[in-house]
């Protein structure tokens, strides 16, 4: 009975070893195993077509242009601003501030008198909080960045953005 036993797990273990070919044992699945990734190839092919893709947004969407474009929208809003304060000046008081000349000169900062320059002072707290500044003007100067002038012969007051990018002129005559 003993000998029947031993008999049949020699027998079982016989099948087993017919079942898998000599030779192979447990690395052959190491060998067949299915290894997730990429390759080399192919993360530089996504590379280059993110690349390729990148560089094609940023010319449609150039951005140089629209910033400069917004520049100028901020340009035309502070030209809007200071005409209109100085309209509303001419109303109140029957006439548009005498500091503004026929020659075409540069309005100065908020509390900045300089020769050089109009003075809009009388706006400065009434009619505006503070007279505009161009969104390119260096803060040490005591200049806005904009020009204002009168007509004798229509008495219209013309402002305008010298500094207008694009090839654009920004101006506002009232």
């Amino acid at each position: 009975m003993l000998f029947s036993l031993i008999e049949t797990r020699r027998s079982n273990r016989s099948r087993k070893a017919d079942a898998i070919p000599a030779g192979f044992g447990r690395h052959i699945f190491h060998v067949f195993a299915v290894h997730a990734g990429f390759t080399l190839i192919e993360l530089l092919l996504v590379i280059g077509i993110i690349a390729i893709l990148a560089s094609v947004v940023i010319v449609a969407i150039n951005p140089t242009r629209q910033l400069a474009g917004s520049r100028n929208a901020q340009r035309q809003s502070n030209i809007h601003a200071i005409i209109n304060g100085v309209y509303q000046y001419a109303i109140d008081k029957s006439g548009i501030p005498s500091t503004i000349t026929t020659t075409v000169t540069p309005i100065c900062k908020t509390g900045v008198y300089m020769p050089a320059c109009v003075s809009l002072g009388v706006l400065s707290g009434t009619y505006l909080v503070s007279i505009p500044t161009d969104p390119q003007q260096l803060s040490s100067s005591g200049f806005t960045g904009y020009l204002i002038s009168k007509d004798t012969t229509t008495s219209r007051v013309t402002v305008s953005a010298h500094r207008a990018e694009n090839g654009i002129t920004i101006s506002v005559s009232r």
